[in-house]
């Protein structure tokens, strides 16, 4: 008698049986879910990331070291990247410069200015602490050296300097045997023209003047309770060399409009990389803009999801409650109040990006732009 023998189960079949049986022993969560708390850092999982250190850099702006997730891709000197921190339960989005190149620890840093009733600014130059989990993105920005120019010419205000720094330090490490003179920094010829308020209001300043002291960089420190403001016209005496030098700028928007009309008229090189320093008021209604280009008037009591809905826009919805998320579309650009508390939530360009929206319970105030 012959016996019929089973084919073997694959090893497939094995994994998505187990999985099939670590979920049903997880409902309503997902073996993911507990994942998350034991090893959230790994492989697959969202990309996040874990404070390590805060080092104040002046009375209102720290440096934060965080180790990244296992997927984070590594980043170009002068990129920036998107940080998730939840604040009061809320999750904010800004986007801050890195502010080191990579590093052999595999650490990354950003610096953060707190700004006046900046919510996550201030939140994380004053209240985080080592060991708190970031949600992260991965790092993006053309503000990157492009190789073929070697006379620079670095302008940078404020905090500004952010991404600068991290340019510089890849260029020229620092080590406690000084600063190192690298096979991709040979030949380059660097000026650093650095504004701020004052000296103890100038981020990175003992950075930037030990390289000046290494001689890798020429440093023009101005400061404008010593110097006064700055005026784009004076470059060329400041910088006689100005006309050839490749010009990189960061700053706040009026010196960098400024330094723009400056060299257009010089028919002078210039990169620049703007950090925007207004913030958007919120108003009663205003418009409402799609990405379809169709444009509503809406007023600060009914909901987008309504106004949309009323002006032949398809939307997502749900319970129409706030409570399923299925009206939850992004907003790149503007404000929106919460119909049941007056909580206003901005999406800026190049700083928040797209800010996820509950269309149901929130209205217009002020023009706002969506990604629908």
């Amino acid at each position: 008698m012959t016996a019929t023998l089973e084919p073997p189960v694959r090893g497939s079949r094995l994994r998505d049986r187990a999985i099939r049986v670590a979920e049903a022993a997880t409902t309503p969560l997902l073996p993911a879910d507990y994942l998350d708390l034991f090893a959230p850092l790994r492989s697959g999982a969202d990309l996040r990331g874990r404070i390590v250190e805060i080092h104040p850099e002046t009375r209102d702006a720290a440096t934060i070291l965080i180790r990244p997730g296992a997927d984070w891709a590594g980043h170009v000197p002068g990129q920036f990247l998107r940080i998730g921190i939840d604040v009061d339960g809320v999750r904010q989005w800004r986007a801050y410069s890195l502010t080191h190149g990579p590093r052999r620890d595999g650490l990354i840093s950003i610096t953060v200015k707190a700004v006046p009733d900046g919510v996550v600014s201030n939140h994380l130059v004053h209240h985080a602490r080592p060991g708190t989990l970031v949600h992260l993105e991965q790092a993006q920005g053309e503000f990157v050296l492009q190789g073929d120019a070697d006379r620079l010419l670095f302008v940078t205000a404020g905090s500004g300097i952010t991404p600068v720094i991290g340019m510089l330090r890849n260029l020229f490490p620092s080590t406690d045997e000084g600063v190192l003179r690298l096979e991709r920094s040979a030949g380059l010829d660097v000026v650093v023209v650095h504004v701020a308020p004052s000296r103890p209001d100038s981020i990175f300043i003992r950075d930037l003047e030990a390289l000046a002291a290494a001689g890798a960089i020429r440093l023009i420190a101005r400061y404008d309770d010593e110097h006064g403001v700055l005026d784009v016209d004076d470059l060329a005496s400041i910088v006689p060399d100005l006309a050839g030098r490749r010009t990189l700028a960061c700053g706040p928007a009026g010196l960098l409009d400024a330094l723009a009309a400056h060299h257009e008229r010089a028919g002078l090189d210039l990169v620049v990389e703007q950090f925007r320093t207004t913030r958007v008021e919120a108003g009663e209604g205003g418009t409402v803009t799609f990405a379809d280009g169709r444009t509503l008037e809406a007023d600060g009591a009914s909901p987008i999801l309504d106004v949309a809905e009323e002006g032949g826009v398809l939307m997502p919805s749900g319970c129409r409650m706030g409570i399923c998320m299925g009206c939850v579309i992004p907003m790149t650009d503007g404000a929106v109040r919460d119909l049941r508390n007056g909580e206003v939530t901005t999406a800026i360009p190049g700083e928040t990006g797209a800010v996820k929206v509950q269309t149901c319970i929130n209205a217009a105030a002020g023009p706002c732009t969506f990604d629908h």
